[in-house]
């Protein structure tokens, strides 16, 4: 996905800017040089293998947000609706999520800058602040099938009522956070083993179940959008599957890695990040996969007990447990509910270095990741506990298919500047996207879009024609809704259109230190045709965790 340079410039550098907004002294030739060659006695050659297993870890890490309690929600409701037709938007959403998962990587690597950071040096800052604030909604949205799912795990194992353990997933995801402090990289490996653990229990109940192969082949290759509620599934399939704010996350994670600071060692890095998503994403979607053959043949078996079907035509995350019991028995439930528990606060994890890399992105603040975490969670925890009150435990399994949905309406306002950003010579320099991933990653990219106004639109029409409020209530809300219909349009339209201004590739001999700090810092003033320092290796990220 990066292309190659035919020589290396040597070129001046500027360290990036430190906490205080101070930009460090520039970096002259002589001492480029002892530098580079400290690097490469630094990092030695490595074989292949050895060199890969070096940049393992943002990959798998932002993979753990494809295996969160939405994705599993949403799965299982696919599964039991329409049996395997929907496989078709988790293979093409998954396959979509490897290429702009890659771009983010890139972007990182090649600019030194992660998404957020691009995104406030290139907009003006009024549409700064809006991607800011639709990146914060996008966390939050997020975080809502965690708390959900958290409090259902803990209804499963100690019979808590949802609204209250809905309360507790507030102080879980602190203590998580608080062990964290002591560097156990354990936890998040022992994390990851019980969300296998789970991929292992629907594994096991898929080769018991034994979903025709024929069938699951057709709904993975053939789109199918038929039945009530299809639509809307699918939508929910790909808000669940490709996260905006995983973009922003994988950008700033490939930073902690020190990466050669030659073309090469870029290109080496480009690919090692590939790589590992894509070994990373093809576990995430055998594991959706699995789910949604589980779900789908269970609910559509003949035999089904008249308990069985009126779960199936309600099925939910705290309701599963029942599809696992012909390989688990009566243990399934428990070991169900811990996986969910670990898949919960795993992906709450990750969501709390999303929200730092944004806040820090977009408005150069840094909080402490408790601090951070609380109020993303405190805000996620009201609509969570106000549905759980008064529609209990069905109410809040509707609530994560809507957080879904909110993903998907999000999406674009990270995806696109991510497209463009990566497909032009002015941020990318040699390593822009071919013109085979750009065509891809449009083309998929605009279809999401094009679906999500398409599902918009025709939704609120069909509602304020069926609904049994007087006309005058409805003429209310078409004259309020209609707007922000047009508004979602045209922002979409404004992002698409308008034309990248900030050149963060230029050649060597335009370099400007004192301009390149002032458009950083985001200053009004600042000359728009600088370099952003490629200078992949970040000090104030260097101490990321990893699973």
């Amino acid at each position: 996905m990066s292309g190659r340079m035919q020589h290396e410039p040597r070129v001046n550098r500027i360290s990036a800017i430190d906490q205080s907004g101070n930009a460090s002294p520039v970096v002259n030739s002589k001492d480029y040089d002892h530098q580079e060659i400290m690097a490469t006695q630094d990092n030695p050659q490595k074989p292949g293998w050895k060199a890969f297993l070096s940049f393992v870890g943002p990959g798998f890490l932002v993979s753990l947000a494809y295996l969160d309690p939405g994705n599993l929600e949403t799965d299982l409701q696919a599964g039991a609706n329409h049996r395997y037709e929907l496989l078709w938007v988790i293979l093409i959403g998954l396959i979509f999520a490897l290429v702009i998962q890659s771009l983010a990587a890139n972007l990182g690597v090649c600019t030194g800058k992660h998404l957020s950071e691009v995104c406030k040096a290139e907009y003006p800052i009024f549409v700064k602040y809006c991607l800011w604030l639709l990146a914060e909604i996008a966390v939050i949205a997020a975080d809502i099938p965690e708390v959900i799912g958290t409090a259902f795990a803990l209804n499963i194992l100690f019979k808590i009522p949802v609204w209250v353990g809905v309360l507790l997933t507030g102080f879980s995801t602190l203590l998580f956070l608080g062990i964290q402090r002591y560097g156990v990289r354990k936890l998040e490996v022992l994390i990851a083993l019980l969300v296998l653990v789970m991929a292992g229990c629907f594994f096991g109940e898929m080769s018991y179940v034994k979903p025709p192969a024929g069938d699951l082949l057709k709904g993975m290759f053939i789109p199918k959008l038929s039945g009530q509620g299809a639509t809307g599934d699918a939508i929910a399939l790909l808000g669940a599957l490709v996260m905006p704010h995983n973009l922003f996350l994988h950008s700033a994670l490939v930073l902690s890695r020190k990466i050669p600071n030659s073309v090469q060692g870029v290109n080496n890095a480009c690919r090692y990040f590939l790589i590992e998503s894509g070994i990373a994403l093809f576990i995430a979607f055998l594991i959706n996969v699995s789910i949604v053959a589980v779900s789908g043949t269970v609910c559509s078996a003949e035999n089904m007990t008249s308990d069985a079907l009126d779960r199936c035509n309600d099925l939910s995350l705290d309701s599963a447990s029942f599809l696992l019991k012909n390989v688990l028995g009566k243990s399934s439930s428990t070991l169900y509910a811990i996986a969910l528990l670990a898949s919960g606060q795993s992906s709450t994890i990750t969501g709390t270095y999303a929200g730092q890399f944004i806040m820090q992105g977009f408005l150069e603040l840094k909080m402490r990741k408790w601090l951070r975490n609380l109020i993303t969670r405190c805000i996620a925890i009201t609509p969570s506990l106000i549905v759980s009150i008064i529609s209990g435990s069905s109410g809040a399994g509707k609530l994560i298919i809507i957080a879904s949905m909110i993903l998907s309406f999000e999406l674009p306002f990270a995806l696109i500047p991510l497209l463009k950003f990566s497909s032009t010579t002015t941020k990318m320099g040699p390593h822009k996207n071919s013109m085979l991933i750009i065509v891809f990653s449009w083309v998929v990219g605009l279809g999401i879009i094009g679906i999500n106004i398409y599902y918009l639109s025709t939704s609120f029409v069909s509602w304020l024609i069926h609904s049994s409020l007087p006309k005058v209530a409805n003429v209310f809300i078409g004259i309020l809704v209609f707007p922000i219909m047009a508004i979602y349009v045209i922002s979409v339209l404004y992002l698409m259109l308008r034309k990248d201004v900030v050149v963060t590739f230029v050649e060597p001999t335009k370099f400007d230190p004192t301009t390149q700090v002032s458009m950083e810092r985001g200053e009004n003033g600042a000359d728009r045709s600088v370099e952003l320092s490629n200078a992949p290796y970040r000090e104030d990220l260097a101490d990321i965790q990893f699973s």
